[in-house]
């Protein structure tokens, strides 16, 4: 290599210290320190250290592809058919025959409960959309839905999850299985990735992709950064933030820059052989740099067929902005990448927030998001990665059956859906129900950790085996696996 590197302008006199940190955040913040903070904190625990990357009994699944919808669906017009809602429409609940909880003494244990003013004052509201049944499971999905609807032997619908957090900072909860007032805790991404590890040397074994939370939002919490989700852009120009050098360099340039860092990261090794966080850094290098080639390869869609672009709605620029994220998520998928997330809602309580105006809201946002997800589960299934992967598709609460603001629903956490596929997961089953009127979750009530234990049970992990030494967990932090949906 023939490069007068060491007598450009910008690299005079500059410390090493100096040097590696300008050449770490020009390749991308996202992954330098992680690896660095894995192996980092190993060490801080005599006798101690991380998952070895092995799954602990045989998994069903290697991938997981969650699907987040911010603001709250509505289960009523989804994936839960209430019929009595119509009924009883304009009747406060305290006028119908579900005035009392029917299971009191697993309602003690919410930090919310549905007050006397709550059942006195809502008029129930009928339904807002139509329902058919699909497959040859006749498994009801709502007009909002129809492609998924199609899909629906694939599926297995969850209708009674329930949560304690009445407000937006459900979607932490439904990650980390924690209320906010309890504080951050590792999200379920990130316990999957610390867990198994990568799949593939040259990208990272989780990301996201989609809205952000409004807030920030520590993923690895304390297993780490390592285990944050690099962020990514379905733009094959520009994928990573700061995955550009800081430095007008060449390829040809980075290389010998990325092989004078190790050289000089290597001296230091042999000086310091016990240095977990020096070998770790050495290895976050490499991988960004791997990054900036792999991530972009991964994101363009020039080879894929008219066909697969078309069954994601990338010829409509309604659905065209998800269907390309669910379209990178396979493809990812088929490179090894454990964990991705993708988020769908933006604004700082997520789109499908529908206090007002229900039926128009999730009518638009339903179109963007139904035939890409179906798109998603055709595609992984004709090419057979559908076994292996599991897919998510899930919000942070449902809708209240009573109605606000005239025409919306309000905030409900005491019975809501979910559905899973793939995996290992059945299809064509529907589990757990909410009364008549879709109010509390009564037969089979599910935690959002037990989607959590599902995943792990899946995945070959033992939740327990994963505890760090001097962080307390609760016993409803594990969650409980989800057998009736398991095949």
């Amino acid at each position: 290599m023939n490069v007068d590197f060491a007598n450009r302008q910008h690299c005079r006199g500059i410390h090493r210290r100096a040097f590696l940190a300008d050449a770490g955040m020009g390749l991308t913040g996202v992954a330098l320190a992680s690896l660095m903070d894995r192996d980092g904190r190993a060490t801080e625990i005599a006798g101690w250290r991380p998952p070895d990357g092995e799954p602990h009994f045989s998994p069903k699944a290697k991938n997981v592809i969650w699907l987040f919808m911010r603001g709250g669906f509505s289960h009523l017009e989804s994936f839960d058919p209430k019929p009595m809602l119509d009924k009883y429409a304009g009747k406060s609940i305290s006028e119908t025959p579900w005035k009392y909880v029917q299971d009191p003494e697993r309602l003690k244990k919410l930090r919310v409960v549905a007050t006397n003013q709550e059942t006195q004052r809502n008029k129930l509201y009928e339904t807002q959309i139509g329902f058919k049944k699909y497959g040859q499971s006749g498994i009801e999905v709502s007009d909002f839905f129809p492609n998924i609807g199609g899909c629906v032997d694939d599926i297995a619908v969850v209708r009674s999850m329930w949560t304690t957090d009445d407000n937006h900072g459900a979607q932490y909860q439904f990650e980390n299985g924690r209320h906010n007032i309890d504080g951050m805790f590792p999200n379920i991404g990130a316990w999957v990735t610390y867990g198994l590890g990568s799949l593939n040397e040259n990208l990272p074994a989780y990301i996201k992709m989609g809205v952000k939370y409004p807030q920030v939002h520590n993923d690895g919490n304390y297993l780490g950064r390592a285990y944050d989700a690099v962020r990514l852009k379905v733009d094959p120009k520009n994928p990573l933030p700061y995955a550009k050098p800081a430095l007008d360099l060449s390829r040809e340039e980075q290389e010998f820059q990325f092989d004078l860092i190790k050289r000089l990261n290597q001296i230091e090794a042999v000086k310091h052989p016990e240095d977990e966080a020096l070998r770790a850094r050495i290895k976050s290098y490499e991988l960004a740099f791997r990054m900036q080639t792999a991530v972009p390869e991964v994101i363009n869609f020039d080879g894929e067929t008219a066909a697969t672009q078309q069954i994601y709605g990338l010829d409509n620029e309604k659905t065209k902005p998800f269907g390309m994220q669910l379209l990178a998520a396979r493809r990812f998928v088929e490179k090894g990448v454990r964990f991705i997330k993708i988020m769908h809602g933006a604004g700082a309580a997520g789109a499908w927030d529908a206090h007002g105006n229900l039926k128009s809201n999730h009518t638009n946002l339903a179109a963007q998001v139904d035939k890409p997800v179906a798109g998603l589960l055709t595609d992984l299934k004709q090419r057979g990665l559908l076994d292996e992967t599991i897919v998510v598709f899930a919000t942070e609460f449902g809708r209240t059956p009573g109605t606000q603001g005239g025409n919306g629903r309000d905030h409900h956490p005491f019975g809501f859906s979910v559905w899973m596929a793939g995996g290992g997961i059945k299809g064509g089953v529907t589990h757990g129900t909410t009364d008549e009127i879709g109010f509390h979750a009564v037969e089979s009530p599910h935690y959002v950790t037990d989607i959590h234990a599902t995943l792990m049970q899946q995945l070959g992990l033992d939740a327990r085996r994963l505890d760090v030494p001097g962080q307390q967990r609760l016993e409803i932090d594990y969650g409980h696996p989800i057998n009736e949906i398991i095949a």
